[in-house]
């Protein structure tokens, strides 16, 4: 059974930084990323990474935060800088798969970022 882990949420101040981690259980993911819901609205992708090293981010936080992933340890990385306070949500791992033809999705149970003005 697949198994996201996340950690590293919290409370900082506007301009300031934190690192979220996802640790996966299971194979290695094609495909890892991390998606976010705020109060009142729809879960939105932030950015999302290939086994490859490929990424992808909104443009709402491109230049300020950074994906990476660790496939020894099956682990994917958001590095967060410049904060905002429209950046407060609920931050979600997800890991998807390609098998017998079809996406599966996998999400972890989610760790909240709050950024105070």
């Amino acid at each position: 059974q697949v198994q996201l882990v996340e950690s590293g949420g919290g409370l900082v101040q506007a301009g300031g930084s934190l690192r979220l981690s996802c640790a996966a259980s299971g194979s290695i993911f094609s495909i890892m990323g991390w998606y976010r819901q705020a109060p009142g609205k729809q879960r939105e992708l932030v950015a999302i990474i290939t086994s490859g090293g490929t990424s992808n981010y909104a443009d709402s936080v491109k230049g300020r935060f950074t994906i990476s992933r660790d496939n020894a340890k099956n682990t994917v990385y958001l590095q967060m800088n410049s904060l905002k306070p429209e950046d407060t949500a609920v931050y979600y791992c997800n890991a998807r798969e390609f098998r017998a033809l079809r996406w599966y999705d996998y999400w972890g149970q989610g760790t909240q970022v709050t950024v105070s003005s």
